[in-house]
């Protein structure tokens, strides 16, 4: 008998898995922290003979190296990879057999060039049980094709993985009659695709029946309908592909290694400082020059999408409790190792931000620069304001100067969270201007 449980990470929307057979486990794509795995394995008194890895992730952080050095579990990996960890290299085809579990690696690319997918049954039975599908095939659509152009061993322009996408739907999965359980390593919320269901995991039949990209279509119209509305490429994406490829260092060795320091120690001139407290508390009072990304669901997405992976950062918390919590988060995108130094928020040298007069928005809304910092397929769905000049959150830093500063500038989202973040960065960008953050006032005007 094969026992298969998914472990989900909320703010990463990132499925892992472990399959447990006869006493050996298995694991899928594992999260940057291993102990949830070895806490199952005692749990179900197993030993971590394997870990599989689908590809080099862009989105997380991968713990197989850590896991490889703890259990000497063999990490199984596409011979196209290139991996610089100690690895067996898959083929196309391969078996592998864990216990009484048969895994059958199949080369699957589309989403990147190196992408695997891996079938399990019985070794005593024929049918397929399962198969971890990882960014390949998602519930409800298909791994996005444009992430590998610049990372990665093998590069590839987003058209010729949309080509290889089409190959793999209609070889791999499509001509298959077994209805398996799929499993894929990611759900809504995540960036690796443009339409992903909140259903943690389908049947295969049933995506064959509903999924977009499993119906029948020419190669040219495939291509067209899967690169577009894709959403935006976070600047941390390709810096953990490299990361998973080389291996991350030991988490928790990781996470004490980041320096922690007083309130009251001096920072350096000239580095970045990400202040993850409620937007409410960082306006009444923080550093000059700071960044409010607030911790959240999907703080790890904004760090990274924010500030670039070849910079280093203060992280600043309410309380050491809080201070961890971020920290951790930042891990799981490989982003603690660029932090100069973590700490509570100093009881000195504070701004306070001026608040937004809505009455004199509302009033004359031309009076203001307004600034939208939503995504390009928010806006072509929702534009509040004629006159507002559109620039995506994750390109804000680097277009300040595109900003016309004659007048007060209004920044705005679609909720209040983003627009925080957005008004914070033009305020430490552009000290001579007001800037003012529209919140969940934007509902008004929706």
């Amino acid at each position: 008998m094969i026992h298969i449980e998914q472990f989900f990470d909320t703010g990463l929307a990132h499925s892992s898995y472990a399959i447990v057979s006869d006493g050996k486990m298995a694991l899928v794509d594992p999260a940057r922290d291993p102990q949830p795995y070895y806490d199952f394995a005692k749990k179900h008194q197993s030993t971590i003979v394997a870990v599989f890895e689908t590809h080099p992730h862009a989105d997380f952080v991968s713990s197989h190296l850590e896991i490889h050095q703890t259990t000497g579990a063999t990490i199984y990996a596409s011979r196209l990879v290139g991996a610089e960890y100690p690895h067996h290299a898959l083929e196309d085809g391969e078996v592998i057999v864990v216990g009484k579990a048969r895994f059958e690696a199949r080369l699957t690319p589309g989403h990147s060039p190196d992408s695997i997918s891996i079938f399990v049954s019985q070794t005593d039975q024929p049918t397929k049980e399962a198969v971890f599908t990882g960014d390949t095939l998602f519930v409800g659509d298909v791994g996005r094709p444009d992430l590998r152009e610049k990372a990665g061993n093998i590069q590839a322009k987003r058209e010729e993985l949309a080509k290889q996408m089409y190959h793999t739907t209609r070889h791999i999965f499509m001509p298959l009659k077994d209805d398996m359980l799929v499993y894929p390593a990611h759900g809504a919320g995540s960036l690796c695709g443009k339409g992903l269901s909140d259903e943690r995991f389908s049947r295969l039949q049933k995506e064959l029946q509903t999924n977009y990209a499993l119906q029948e279509m020419s190669e040219d119209k495939f291509v067209d309908v899967l690169l577009e509305g894709q959403p935006f490429i976070p600047k941390y994406f390709g810096y953990n592909v490299d990361l998973n490829k080389k291996g991350a260092p030991a988490y928790q060795k990781s996470l004490v290694a980041v320096p922690r320091i007083a309130a009251d120690a001096p920072l350096k001139a000239g580095i970045l400082i990400v202040d993850t407290r409620p937007a409410t508390e960082f306006r009444k009072k923080h550093l000059p020059n700071a960044l409010n990304i607030p911790d959240g669901g999907k703080f790890e997405t904004w760090l990274g999408s924010i500030v670039s992976p070849t910079e280093r950062f203060y992280l600043i918390a309410e309380n050491t409790e809080k201070l961890e919590i971020v920290i951790q988060k930042s891990a799981k995108i490989g982003y603690e190792l660029l932090i100069e130094a973590a700490l509570t928020l100093p009881t000195q040298a504070h701004i306070t931000d001026i608040e937004t007069d809505l009455a004199a928005f509302e009033k004359n809304t031309d009076a203001f620069t307004i600034i939208d910092i939503k995504n390009d397929s928010e806006v072509a769905t929702q534009k509040p304001f004629a006159k507002s000049l559109h620039i995506p959150l994750p390109e804000l830093r680097e277009r300040v100067s595109e900003i016309p500063t004659e007048k007060p500038i209004m920044v705005h989202c679609a909720g209040g969270y983003r627009s925080g973040i957005g008004a914070s960065i033009l305020r430490a960008a552009l000290p001579q201007t007001p800037v003012y953050d529209l919140a969940e006032a934007i509902l008004k005007f929706q």
